[in-house]
């Protein structure tokens, strides 16, 4: 009698929390991951916010790494639904140290006074355990790298950007911060880092007539919305997350697209730049390591590092909010989105892919397989974006710029605007008004009262429309006199 090979069955749906493996038998889809932490008695994750802007439930998740095989990532727990992360490892701030026992980074925020009373302090050390272990995070010997936002050991205080603190104030924390040195020989969470990540692996959860859904392949996830067409996709989860805390929506059958690997490729083509529409925007910008000086312009400025830990390029797309972040920049870079369908693929330009608010020529069985640049770049770009802060904002108003300028005249402009109309757009007419003319100040200042007509601002909590316009023609002229004086500069 012959063996006959039997496909294995499905693991069960399980996290590995802290060392322990444990089930998700019977859990709802739309539970949190915070909600199921806290329900285990691990407290120490708190919810502050529920829509990702304080950082209280921050816990480090093992992820594929751009500089060694895992990396520890800090997240939002509150955004992300448990079910995604089954087959992962989470650790949390009691996995990390005990009051016998404390972790390094919860050590020097004792010593150093960067608790007061407590609520956020778990999420501090979860953000800042992450950066802690950044594989590329390098020490100065002299201090050299040591400015507002870095310290001499290399700790980039964007990891605490997306981590509010209510009362014991940032000094302290910062302190604590720089304070760090690296993780001994024998560090277990170090260690870690030197094997393999998690394995993605295919999830379907049902509870109570509510499905979560992780295909093995894009076949599969196709297929899959193409037969259910109201399905929600997600990737980080950082705007349903939010829609499922703050407005209590719930949805019949979740489907989760981040692991795919044909989602997740970032190449340098002939002609192009292809960034798959799954990696997060912390790992493209890792990834792409300043050869997209546009993209580097605009990453600090999105959100938080806890946010861009998790958030994706497609879902910043596919969302069609006309205040995205990300849109403004691509439409200056030209961006054409890669649509795929059990029908094949077709590209779109970004610049025709909006159709009205919140609507796209996306069909329902369509998901954004990735997002292509043109190459080759504009040499002179830049990002700006208005907000009531400086980071972990929503704007009113970004704009970016991708010029040519050749012998003192601009030969080729592309302008893209978010906030002020129904959709991300084009500054058509003062692209026109740049083109052919001369990069002088006068010239510039004709093509930015143009650009203050550009589109259809309105008045709301943010800002007034007036104000808009007005940043519009404020914006070119920074960026004509951010460029003169680089250029002025001597070697």
């Amino acid at each position: 009698m012959t063996d006959t090979a039997v496909p294995s069955a499905p693991s069960a749906p399980s996290v590995t929390v802290n060392g322990d493996q444990v089930p998700l038998t019977g859990v709802a889809t739309h539970t949190t991951a915070l909600d199921w932490l806290r329900n285990r008695g691990l407290t120490g994750a708190k919810e502050g916010c529920a829509e990702g802007e304080c950082g209280a439930c921050s816990v480090m998740v093992a992820r594929p790494g751009t500089t060694s095989p895992t990396e520890w990532t800090s997240v939002n727990a509150c955004l992300v639904p448990i079910a995604a992360l089954d087959g992962q490892e989470v650790v949390t701030s009691e996995g990390l140290g005990s009051s016998d026992d404390l972790h390094p980074v919860q050590q020097e925020l004792a010593v150093r006074g960067g608790s007061q009373c407590g609520y956020c302090t778990p999420g501090f050390v979860c953000s800042l355990a992450a950066e802690y272990y950044r594989p590329s995070r390098e020490p100065s010997a002299d201090g050299s790298s040591c400015d507002h936002e870095h310290g001499p050991n290399g700790v980039d205080l964007h990891a605490l950007s997306g981590n509010l603190c209510r009362c014991t104030g940032y000094r302290p924390i910062r302190d604590a911060a720089y304070a760090l040195g690296s993780p001994e020989a024998d560090d277990a969470f170090a260690a870690r880092q030197q094997q393999p990540p998690p394995e993605p692996r295919p999830t379907r959860i049902a509870v109570d007539g509510a499905e979560f859904v992780r295909p093995e392949t894009l076949t599969e996830a196709l297929d899959l919305i193409t037969e259910r067409p109201e399905a929600q996709v997600v990737a980080g989860s950082t705007d349903w997350g939010v829609e499922v805390n703050i407005r209590g929506r719930r949805a019949d059958l979740v489907v989760a697209i981040d692991r795919l690997p044909e989602l997740r490729e970032l190449s340098f083509r002939t002609g192009h730049v292809e960034i798959g529409a799954a990696l997060t925007l912390t790992e493209i910008e890792r990834k792409l390591n300043g050869r997209v000086p546009l993209l580097a312009e605009l990453f600090p400025q999105f959100a938080s590092r806890l946010i861009r830990n998790s958030a994706t390029l497609g879902g910043n797309i596919g969302t069609a909010s006309p205040i995205g972040d990300a849109p403004p920049a691509l439409l200056a870079l030209d961006a054409e989105i890669v649509l795929a369908s059990p029908r094949g693929e077709r590209v779109v330009p970004l610049a025709d892919y909006f159709t009205g608010y919140r609507e796209t020529v996306r069909a329902a069985d369509e998901l954004i397989r990735s997002v292509r640049l043109p190459l080759p770049l504009a040499p002179l770009v830049g990002f700006h974006k208005i907000a009531k802060r400086r980071f972990d904002d929503i704007s009113s108003v970004a704009v970016g710029y991708a010029l040519e300028i050749a012998d003192g005249t601009v030969v080729r402009a592309r302008i893209g605007l978010g906030g002020v109309a129904a959709t991300p757009i084009r500054a058509v007419a003062t692209e026109d008004a740049l083109v052919g003319r001369p990069w002088t100040e006068d010239s510039v200042r004709r093509a930015a009262a143009v650009l203050a007509t550009e589109g259809t601002p309105m008045d709301d909590h943010r800002a007034s429309a007036s104000y808009r316009s007005a940043m519009l023609g404020q914006s070119l002229l920074r960026l004509f006199h951010a460029h003169t004086h680089r250029e002025e500069v001597p070697a």
